[in-house]
C-alpha cells in the first residue's frame, strides 16, 4: 500500500472537505476528518497535514488538489548522512526501524515483540496522533492508536505464547535470549518489506548490552552498522514508540481474551494481587491451566500455590 503525507494550506483543506464530505465524528485525537475516496483513505489532521493511503494515493492527491499555485520545494541534492554512534542521534530526523516488546514483566500473558519502520515523512503524523506519549497512554487508547498505525506503517509483530515461552525456559533459554531472537526476527521481517537503502537506523529499545544481544540472537544481525541500542528508547525514537504501542496492543488484546475465557479479570504485572488471581485460577481450573496462561518461572506461581495450600 502506498501512503503519502502532505502539508496543505487552509484553502486546500477546505477544498478537500467540500469535495469529500468526510466523517468528522468519533475520530482519534489530532484528526479533523477522515474519508474513503476512490479506494484511498484520506486522513486530515488539525496540523493541516493530510495522509493519503492506498494504491492510487499519489494520483488521487494530484487529482483532488489544484496545484497551479503550489510551488514545489527545492529538492536536496544529498540525503542526510547518519551521524556516528559517538554523537547524539536525532532519530526523528531520520527514517528508522524501531523495536520494542511487551509482557516481559507480566506473570500472565505472552511475550510480544514488534519492529516498525517509520520514515521521516511520517514523523509529523505520529506526533499528531500522540505516539510520542506512548508510555502515558491507557490500554483503551493504545488499542485505538495501534489499529491506526498498523494500516500504514510497515511492521512485524511476533507473539510468543505461554506454552512456547515455558518450553524455551525448560530448554535453558533466558528471557533475554528469547527477546533477542524475537527482536532480530522482527527486524529481518520488516527489512523484507522496505527498501533497506532508505533505512538510516535500526534502533532497539535496550534490554541487554549489544554484545549480549548479538550473542543470543539466532543468525546474523541485519544491517549491523546501522543498529543502535537505546535505553528509554520510546522517548528518543518515534519508531520505537510506534513499535511499543503495537506490541502493547497485542499483549492487551491477549489479556482481554484470557479474562473472557476464564470469566475473571486476569491482571497485568506481577504484584500480590496477581498472586491472588493465580490462586483463584488454580482453585477453579487447576495448576495445568495456570501454567498454560502464565510464565511459570515467575515467583508468583509458588506464591499462588502457598495461598491455595494455606486454605486447606
Amino acid at each position: 500500500m502506498t501512503n503519502i503525507v502532505k502539508k496543505l494550506n487552509a484553502n486546500e483543506i477546505e477544498q478537500l472537505l467540500k469535495h469529500l464530505h468526510p466523517d468528522t465524528q468519533d475520530l482519534p485525537t489530532g484528526m479533523r476528518a477522515r474519508a474513503k475516496y476512490e479506494g484511498v483513505t484520506i486522513s486530515i489532521y488539525n496540523s493541516q497535514k493530510v495522509m493519503f493511503q492506498g494504491k492510487n494515493a499519489e494520483a488521487l492527491w494530484r487529482k483532488l488538489i489544484d496545484h497551479s499555485e503550489r510551488k514545489s520545494p527545492a529538492k536536496s541534492k544529498s540525503k542526510k548522512k547518519p551521524v556516528t554512534s559517538t554523537q547524539y542521534i536525532r532519530y526523528n530526523a531520520h527514517s528508522c526501524i524501531g523495536s520494542d516488546e511487551a509482557g516481559s514483566g507480566d506473570y500472565f500473558g505472552p511475550l510480544t515483540v514488534c519492529a516498525c519502520y517509520v520514515s521521516a515523512q511520517h514523523i509529523p503524523i505520529l506526533k499528531e496522533l500522540g505516539v510520542d506519549d506512548s508510555k502515558r497512554l491507557t490500554d483503551k487508547k493504545i488499542v485505538a492508536l495501534a489499529e491506526q498505525l498498523v494500516t500504514f506503517l510497515p511492521h512485524s509483530l511476533l507473539v510468543l505464547d505461554n506454552p512456547k515461552y515455558n518450553e524455551r525456559k525448560q530448554l535453558g533459554w533466558s528471557q533475554v535470549k528469547m527477546k533477542a531472537v524475537l527482536h532480530n526476527e522482527c527486524i529481518k521481517n520488516v527489512l523484507k518489506k522496505v527498501d533497506a537503502t532508505e533505512v538510516d537506523y535500526i534502533v532497539i529499545d535496550q534490554f541487554a548490552k549489544q554484545e549480549v544481544y548479538e550473542h543470543y540472537a539466532l543468525g546474523a544481525i541485519p544491517e549491523r552498522q546501522k543498529t543502535q541500542f537505546e535505553t528509554k528508547g520510546e522517548s528518543k525514537s518515534l519508531a520505537i514508540a510506534a513499535a511499543s504501542i503495537i506490541s502493547r496492543y497485542a499483549f492487551v488484546k491477549h489479556m482481554d481474551q484470557l479474562s473472557k475465557r476464564y470469566r475473571m479479570e486476569i491482571l497485568k504485572g506481577a504484584s500480590h494481587k496477581v498472586d491472588v488471581t493465580a490462586a483463584k485460577v488454580i482453585e477453579k481450573y487447576g495448576l495445568e491451566v495456570l501454567d498454560g496462561m502464565s510464565k511459570s518461572h515467575f515467583s508468583n506461581r509458588n506464591k499462588a500455590l502457598a495461598l491455595v495450600n494455606s486454605k486447606r
